[in-house]
């Protein structure tokens, strides 16, 4: 298993701010298995689809937007949306 913290896009479309998973192989596999999981939207009507599309993501701490990333022993993933303002 492994913990997903959402921020910002990401959190309103899941609906949580944090869930646990069982943990694909890849991130690939994440970011598909959270778009269909979760059918909510965002106050502009983007679905988690979309959103994560945008997305970056940290993988235990250190970036990566790599869907081949391997997720085998990794506990967290942040899910991290385009911040406006730097």
């Amino acid at each position: 298993m492994l913990t997903v913290h959402y921020f910002a896009a990401a959190r309103a479309a899941a609906g949580v701010a944090s869930e646990q998973v069982k943990a694909p192989t890849t991130l690939g596999q994440l970011i598909e298995q959270l778009g269909k999981d979760h059918t909510g939207t965002t106050e502009a009507g983007m679905s988690m689809k979309e959103v994560l599309g945008r997305c970056n993501f940290l993988i235990d701490g250190a970036g990566n937007t790599q869907a081949d990333s391997p997720l085998m022993g990794v506990s967290r993933v942040d899910v991290l949306p385009p911040f406006a303002g730097g």
